[in-house]
């Protein structure tokens, strides 16, 4: 594979349709998730041209479609409402400071060069926090899609209100909701090669709103929206809120991030090509940057726009850039022609996109493939729905990789191996093998195969207390790739405590970085510089002789080379 030129003119045909097939399903979900987050539609809208634009500019993704996304709208309605509430006059305007602050964040990662470690985090605890993301959106929308205003207190708020939401409930308006629902479920796919079911739900919706409940009253809809060009919003920091701006941002830009890379993956898997992860962090950077600049929300790779941008014939940015000026037209001059929508259809649009985000595949299955991955996915869901976000992805990451390391240290701990005599644990060619016997059990072989991860340091302490009544340690590092600072002072501690006891030891195939690392920490300088050796068989010959078995066929028949010529790097 290879890296896809940004932008080109080889294909406008499909790039433009591309790009205008992704406008028309990104209107509905822009205006849905602005009115969610409490930013406003006008909000999304600006955000879905602004991120979408100079993502697609500056990414590195050529078929990304970047806007306000489920996952996003969620942390930003969290954001919203705190800030809001603790500061009512310039809590929007400290909200939208946040997205800056996002991105900046993000064009840091970039530049950094960090892309592609920001998706290294195990499936467990991305399908738990996407599913968690999936029903915090589903329980914000409660209350809209029964036509009421949200209670305030986010999700547990919500919550603790279902019954008195259930109680006034509103009826009209729920039919809307449901009407919505029932669209975007059971939509012809015949249909919706032409017409997206989420923009085919929004204009059903709002025609059966005027048409049959034209006249009744209470009916809350979006309300008009200001046409032209977004206003700068000059960034306001709050010195009291200051450390909660830079963690929300933190989140946010992290999340970020995250939904962006992996809808670049799959952009990747549909198109052939492989993604600038660095770039594609410092374009949603600058998208973001801009967007809350000038009064949008956040955004990050939307998976539906790119997956139909990709199938409509885009293979370019000229896509993405084509479906934000687009936007911007409907912003410039129709923004007024939405004013009429019913909020309870747009809370559909929004929790079905909840429900779409619910990883309901390994919901199934988790179980079944493994216990202990269920429940980290369960305890992430949890988290992300009740605690918090940044919390549940911490204690997820830090949960998953501390069995991941078990695991591999339980295999690790197999290859740390210890013999006296020729048995089947270690293989040993047929001098070695006689070698060994001669020595009559006062030779200690111990072999050491694979990466030492810190795990392994209680395995070799472990096989170092069978060292108990031998005259001689022989250490074989012959086949580590790799040993970390743990086993390393593992390894030293067992060398001390033989020194101390009067026996002599021996390093075979340190060599690379294995060399390095114990050169560093001085453990050759402890040992006779021809007791490092290269070869196993001289190491077992030059400890036969140590034990002083001198029978007349003692050593006569395997006859070694002088100290000096068997010395490390000889």
């Amino acid at each position: 594979m290879q890296i896809t030129n940004q932008i080109h003119f080889r294909n406008i045909r499909g790039d433009v349709f591309g790009g205008l097939t992704a406008a028309i399903i990104a209107l509905p979900m822009a205006l849905a998730f602005g009115v969610a987050s409490g930013a406003g539609p006008a909000a999304g809208l600006y955000g879905a041209v602004l991120v979408g634009f100079f993502a697609a500019l500056f990414g590195g993704t050529p078929t990304l479609i970047s806007e306000p996304t489920g996952p996003m709208t969620v942390v930003m309605t969290a954001i919203i409402a705190h800030l809001t509430a603790a500061d009512p006059e310039n809590g929007l305007a400290m909200a939208f400071t946040v997205v800056v602050m996002a991105g900046i964040i993000q064009i840091i990662l970039g530049a950094l060069k960090l892309g592609r470690y920001v998706t290294l985090m195990p499936y467990t605890v991305v399908s738990g926090f996407m599913s968690g993301i999936g029903i915090i959106l589903i329980i914000l929308q409660t209350a809209p899609f029964l036509g009421q205003a949200s209670p305030k207190g986010g999700v547990i708020g919500t919550v603790q209100n279902i019954p008195n939401l259930i109680a006034n409930i509103q009826p009209i308006e729920t039919i809307l909701a449901v009407l919505t629902i029932a669209i975007l479920v059971f939509s012809p796919k015949q249909i919706n090669k032409f017409v997206p079911p989420q923009l085919s739900a929004l204009i059903i919706g709002t025609v059966v709103s005027l048409v049959f409940f034209g006249n009744v009253e209470g009916i809350r809809r979006i309300g008009e929206i200001k046409a032209g060009l977004p206003q700068f919003v000059m960034p306001v920091f709050s010195a009291a809120q200051f450390q909660t701006m830079l963690i929300d941002a933190l989140v946010l830009g992290m999340l970020g991030c995250i939904d962006a890379l992996l809808t670049s993956v799959v952009a990747d898997s549909l198109t052939r090509t492989e993604h600038d992860s660095n770039k594609e962090l410092i374009g949603q950077g600058i998208g973001n940057i801009a967007s809350g600049l000038f009064g949008g929300i956040a955004g990050a790779g939307a998976t539906m726009g790119t997956v139909v941008n990709i199938q409509t014939g885009a293979t370019s940015a000229l896509s993405g850039i084509t479906r934000a000026l687009i936007l911007l037209v409907v912003v410039l001059w129709a923004a007024p022609l939405t004013s009429v929508i019913p909020l309870a259809v747009l809370a559909a649009i929004a929790l079905k996109v909840g429900i779409n985000i619910i990883d309901w595949s390994f919901l199934k299955r988790a179980h079944k493939v493994s216990p202990k991955a269920a429940l980290i996915m369960y305890g992430v869901i949890i988290l992300t729905v009740f605690v918090d976000l940044i919390v549940a992805v911490g204690v997820g990451v830090f949960v998953a990789n501390i069995l991941t390391i078990e695991r591999l240290s339980n295999l690790r701990s197999e290859d740390v191996k210890t013999i006296t005599d020729a048995d089947d644990a270690i293989k040993l060619n047929d001098v070695e093998k006689d070698l060994l016997d001669r020595a009559n059990n006062r030779v200690l072989l111990f072999r050491l195969e694979g990466p030492m991860i810190f795990g392994v340091a209680k395995a070799i302490a472990r096989e170092q207390t069978a060292m108990k009544d031998h005259d001689v340690l022989i250490l074989d590092v012959t086949d580590v790739p790799h040993i970390g600072v743990t086993s390393s002072l593992a390894v030293e501690n067992a060398i001390k405590d033989a020194l101390d006891k009067g026996r002599h030891i021996f390093i075979v195939g340190a060599q690379g970085k294995i060399k390095q690392r114990f050169q560093k920490m001085g453990i050759f300088s402890m040992l006779p510089p021809h007791h490092i050796v290269m070869s196993r068989e001289e190491a077992l010959k030059q400890a036969l002789n140590l034990v002083s078995y001198q029978s007349s066929d003692s050593v006569s028949n395997y006859p070694t080379t002088g100290f000096n010529e068997t010395a490390f790097g000889q």
